[in-house]
């Protein structure tokens, strides 16, 4: 191969972190890095740190009233990152929009036990959850808490049958496990709940802690809402089990939610050919409990370095890239933006990229399944055509670089489902949420077995110290990488014919192919959705 990627990923070694400075120097922010060499060499992991660093930052000076020390979608803190991100992109010359995102803004809930024991338990709301405090029996529904914890606790309505709930304040104690969060529900309040706590599995460790997640659908896809207005909340495995003793009572209390509009940012660079439009995203949203650094800091701080590096290019594609508001919740931003684009505009985008967490500290390198090696995609999840050209651009370049990969399932769970559904070729990286690093896992990229991919995943520990600064900066080359080969040219994806990235000309080499280390696991650990599966 000719080229030579000046990089940190040609020459770092795992756990070295790069150590270079930012990439804003070097006269980098005063010339068209139109080859691979200047946009790489332009694009490094200190440059990228310096946006984290703002990031952890804005959480840090956050004192928004419900919520401070985060940036999740509806407060201050989400707002000051998006007039940082925006800020950069306007200052760089970038054409600068807004798309607005209502979102579902929950207050803090409270779980407490009252019988036999008194307690307070740390807790959370569920996306879609009704609102109300109530106080009453807790009632166990098929729960699983020895041997191996498997868990189908609420999916069937048969799960209900022989309970007593007709009294007027049931509390039903449901198990994370096997279905959506919306089934089990919509299940509890057509038996006759009055409110719902879910605990978490307690099958592993990643399924210990407290667990929320979005209670809106029915099924994996989205397609069919869950019906009912009753309380749900959390609870973490311990805690459930408690809660579960003979004779248990307990009060729920969930506020009423409130509509509040947050704000996409979206960033335009006009190229030679305005109808073939070169997409790529992430989320800029926290969860409420902690400042997202990883979750979803790291890729949002890795795409706005490649945008600022790339903005004086003269690209033969249009360029549009994005932060997204409200994933966390359930990928609203991503689907608002899309759902308001007439199909003309859709029409126009070539292809969409992802990037939603891709420095996570004890990670591995994956690539969405769009060719199906590894994974089927989920029944319902439609992988567009071209979907696996943009796979095997991410995979020939980790080749290129001696880093082996795996597969993620190519699942629809990150902003890249409303564009898939639309019809738009798709994939994107992903270094690992809460699924357990195995021994084999560790033995090809280092770190840690029996650990998390992210040990503080959607915790408050997810700081500017939850990464994993080799995995950041080779997916950083990456994504400058693909930006740039697809900014010259969509013609493997789309049939559009371009141009050849300036520069020596050279050939990728034919991927490597995945490891193969999720063989027998049912999704490649893209678990870091909106959760609206157990």
């Amino acid at each position: 191969m000719a080229l030579t990627l000046p990089a940190t990923a040609a020459v770092a070694a795992p756990g070295g972190g790069g150590g270079h400075g930012g990439g804003h120097g070097g006269g980098c922010e005063n010339r068209s890095n139109n080859t691979y060499e200047k946009l790489l060499h332009c694009v490094m992991v200190g440059g990228v740190l310096e946006h984290l660093e703002e990031f952890q930052k804005i959480a840090d000076n956050s004192d928004d009233p419900v919520y401070p020390g985060t940036r999740a979608a509806g407060t201050d803190g989400y707002a000051d990152s998006v007039d940082y991100v925006a800020g950069l992109l306007e200052e760089a010359g970038y054409e600068v929009s807004f798309t607005d995102v209502e979102i579902t803004f929950n207050f803090p809930a409270e779980l407490e036990q009252l019988t036999p024991v008194a307690a307070e338990y740390e807790t959370g709301v569920y996306t879609g959850s009704g609102s109300g405090e109530v106080s009453g029996a807790v009632i166990p529904v098929d729960l699983n808490l020895t041997g191996d914890r498997a868990s189908t606790s609420g999916c069937e309505a048969d799960d209900f049958a022989g309970l007593d709930l007709s009294g007027p304040a049931d509390i039903v104690l449901i198990q994370r496990g096997t279905c959506t969060f919306g089934l089990k529900a919509q299940n509890a309040d057509a038996a006759g709940a009055e409110a719902v706590i879910v605990m978490n599995q307690g099958n592993s460790p990643d399924r210990e802690p407290l667990f929320i997640g979005d209670a809106t659908s029915l099924d994996l896809e989205g397609t069919q809402p869950a019906d009912y207005d009753i309380p749900v909340v959390g609870a973490s495995f311990a805690d459930g089990v408690a809660l579960s003793q003979p004779g248990s009572t307990a009060r729920v209390n969930v506020l009423p939610s409130e509509t509040r509009t947050d704000r996409n940012v979206i960033a335009e660079l006009p190229g030679k050919n305005r109808d073939n439009v070169v997409m790529a995203g992430a989320h800029l949203d926290s969860v409420i409990e902690g400042p997202g650094i990883n979750d979803n800091g790291s890729g949002s701080a890795a795409l706005l370095e490649t945008a600022l590096a790339m903005a004086n290019l003269r690209p033969e594609n249009t360029l549009r890239f994005a932060w997204w508001a409200g994933e966390e919740q359930g990928l609203l931003g991503s689907a608002a933006y899309v759902e308001g684009l007439p199909a003309a505009e859709l029409d126009r985008i070539a292809l969409y990229m992802n990037y939603d967490m891709v420095g996570s500290p004890n990670y591995i390198f994956m690539v969405y399944d769009a060719d199906q090696s590894t994974f089927p995609a989920p029944e319902g999840v439609p992988i567009p055509e071209g979907s696996t050209a943009i796979e095997d651009v991410y995979e020939s370049f980790y080749t290129a670089i001696g880093q082996p990969y795996d597969d993620t399932e190519f699942s629809g769970r990150s902003d890249y489902e409303a564009f898939i559904l639309a019809g738009i070729p798709s994939s994107g990286l992903f270094t690992g949420a809460e699924e357990i690093k195995t021994e084999e896992q560790a033995a090809i990229w280092g770190g840690t077995a029996g650990d998390a991919f992210d040990p503080c995943y959607h915790q408050a520990c997810d700081t500017i110290g939850n990464l994993d600064l080799f995995a950041l900066d080779v997916n950083s080359d990456l994504i400058a990488f693909a930006m740039l080969t697809f900014a010259y040219s969509t013609e493997s994806v789309n049939g559009v014919v371009g141009k050849q990235v300036p520069g020596r000309p050279f050939t990728l080499p034919e991927p490597a192919g995945p490891e193969g280390t999720f063989a027998e696991d049912g999704g490649g650990g893209l678990a870091h959705s909106h959760h609206a599966v157990a």
